[in-house]
């Protein structure tokens, strides 16, 4: 299970660059467009090898946990890690316009970072959802509690996004000089 989460994210990165670089070096705009098309296949070839891995009898395991994770962080942030992506190779290779950088200070700064740790909270909420039907699909609770070991750890680093998130709310960044 680990080498299929292993390969999932070497195949998110893999079909990623091979469809920025073939719109924007080689301009094949239409085989860019099935490339990137193609990423989100990725997520769906991890899930259904995770589910036939635990209907078959496979042992739930931490790594079938680390699946869910992943499946929830790219299902919430996916779509920005391509865009971020699409942005800089644009930019680089097409004479797109140059990135913009995110605000670093002040309101504008507490109001990204309080929608970062919402789309946080939804990537767990997400992965939890996974968890839960991968509980539902092998039928036992005791069977799968080796699945949630991973949430615990996650929910913790939630809990300190929020703090440190909301903490820009209460005391913005200032300008420095």
């Amino acid at each position: 299970m680990i080498a299929a989460l292993i390969a999932c994210e070497i195949g998110f990165w893999v079909l990623l660059a091979a469809g920025l670089l073939t719109r924007y070096v080689l301009r094949r705009r239409r085989l860019s467009t099935v490339l990137l098309w193609s990423v989100p296949l990725v997520d769906v070839a991890l899930l259904v090898f995770a589910v036939l891995d635990l209907r078959t009898g496979g042992e739930a395991r931490l790594a079938h946990g680390l699946a869910a994770v992943y499946l929830g962080v790219t299902a919430v942030f996916g779509h920005r890690m391509i865009r971020w992506a699409d942005e800089r190779v644009a930019h680089r290779f097409a004479g797109g316009p140059a990135p913009v950088r995110p605000p670093r200070t002040g309101p504008a700064h507490a109001a990204r970072e309080r929608q970062g740790w919402l789309l946080h909270l939804l990537a767990y909420a997400v992965s939890a959802a996974i968890l839960g039907v991968f509980t539902l699909l092998v039928g036992d609770a005791d069977r799968t509690a080796a699945l949630w070991a991973v949430m615990r750890p996650w929910g913790l680093a939630v809990v300190i996004d929020f703090v440190l998130s909301f903490s820009y709310t209460l005391r913005p960044r200032r300008e420095q000089g």
